[in-house]
């Protein structure tokens, strides 16, 4: 993208497409850019805001602990409140280590389960994003299917240039929901691995599920090797439950990580883990250093938008939650009355994805690479906006619902999708 143009698109012209909206301010579910349009945002800065944009109990806290110094680089009195909080949604963890970013929560997640275990090697898999540090940036990114070799020798595509070789000499990619493969790799390499880094539902390719038992396997085959098992939150983490992925599917991580969804939209992140892991982060045999970890007006926005999420047995996620599968639901009834398009809707809890394709299900990596038109995606995903929305505009992102969207706002989003197909080519 090109920076400098005050204005999204020239008047006059219909550009869409060429030129990205800049938005100048957001309220509740709501965008509004430089020309003047607003979207219903479904978005959300990917998933980020869960509560919303400027949710009052959010904006206050955030106002008072800039006022009263933005950050200090001590312990502070809301950390300790939003570690136990996070604790009770979260049992299987003891302790909560806060960072900026949920891609320094992998870094200091990968270096934890190596030092610990004093392995080296690294088992992640094709198609999921842990952040773009060196060691898993691999293999993110759609290709053409041959390019990712056989399934039970897959090609390590590194995403980005800059990447030593050293880095990724440790890091094994293997192919997600894929059981048989899953086995054969631990048979291999199990005894050489410190841990599997995986998502519990994959969402850099959309929203795409784990087959029923294959993330039980993966356990079971990291407690028999004795392996960490670092499940990746950062998407997922209360927004698919409100113990996030280790709740809905039953896992008991031995590392965990989270970010977005945990800020409310200020850069705050973390990972979790038993006492006898957290406790060398504690006593410097492993260290994850930094000035603005567990960032003061972060943590102090990040306790409020929780505690608004999270009050009233979880009154306000029981909202996000049923918003999201009303949209599904919506997006499925429009899909099944149009004889012009081949589309499937994948979704879970707050998050959901649409795909233009001819099968009835994507369940991993390659078969989104190989069935998936994205190129189609992109353009409808610029098309819908010319009616109001906003989606996410990658398919391998994903979409989500937010405290502040509202049964009437599906209702506009539905129809105006409805109408949109109608004259989309």
């Amino acid at each position: 993208m090109l920076y400098g143009a005050h204005k999204s698109k020239p008047s006059g012209q219909d550009l869409t497409g060429l030129y990205s909206p800049y938005l100048e301010r957001a309220q509740g579910c709501r965008l509004f850019d430089v020309d003047g349009e607003s979207y219903i945002d479904w978005m959300n800065a990917f998933g980020a805001v869960p509560t919303g944009h400027s949710h009052p109990a959010v904006v206050e806290a955030a106002i008072q602990a800039i006022t009263t110094g933005a950050h200090y680089s001590t312990a502070i009195p809301q950390e300790i409140e939003l570690a136990e909080l996070m604790l009770k949604l979260v049992p299987s963890i003891d302790k909560v280590h806060f960072t900026t970013s949920a891609t320094e929560a992998t870094m200091a997640a990968i270096r934890l389960a190596r030092g610990y275990t004093g392995r080296n090697k690294v088992l992640k898999f094709e198609g999921h994003y842990h952040g773009w540090s060196d060691t898993v940036l691999i293999t993110t990114s759609p290709q053409p299917l041959a390019t990712l070799g056989h399934p039970n020798s897959p090609v390590a595509i590194v995403d980005s240039s800059g990447i030593a070789r050293g880095a990724v000499e440790d890091t094994i990619v293997g192919p997600w929901n894929d059981i048989n493969a899953l086995e054969r790799i631990f048979k291999d390499k199990g005894r050489e691995i410190a841990c599997v880094a995986t998502e519990g539902i994959m969402t850099n390719v959309g929203v795409i599920l784990p087959n029923e038992g294959y993330l039980e396997r993966l356990q079971s085959l990291c407690e028999q090797y004795d392996v960490l098992l670092y499940l990746d939150e950062a998407d997922t983490g209360f927004r698919v439950a409100p113990g996030g992925c280790s709740e809905l599917l039953g896992l008991a991580p031995d590392i965990v990580s989270y970010g977005k969804a945990l800020g409310h939209g200020f850069p705050l992140a973390a990972i979790g883990a038993k006492e006898s892991l957290m406790g060398e982060l504690d006593a410097g045999n492993i260290i994850n250093l930094g000035v603005f970890n567990g960032h003061r007006a972060g943590v102090c926005a990040g306790l409020a938008g929780m505690n608004a999420l999270h009050a009233g047995r979880n009154a306000g996620f029981d909202h996000l939650v049923s918003i999201g599968e009303a949209m599904a639901d919506g997006i499925r009834d429009v899909i099944s009355r149009n004889q012009k398009h081949k589309i499937i809707c994948q979704s879970t809890g707050s998050l959901f994805q649409i795909y233009f394709t001819e099968v009835p299900k994507i369940s991993d990596f390659r078969a989104y690479c190989e069935h998936v038109d994205s190129e189609k995606y992109r353009r409808f995903a610029d098309h819908l906006r010319n009616f109001g929305i906003y989606l996410s505009p990658k398919n391998t992102q994903h979409n989500s619902s937010t405290l502040a969207h509202t049964l009437q706002d599906v209702d506009k989003t539905i129809n105006a999708f409805a109408e949109a197909l109608k004259c989309f080519d």
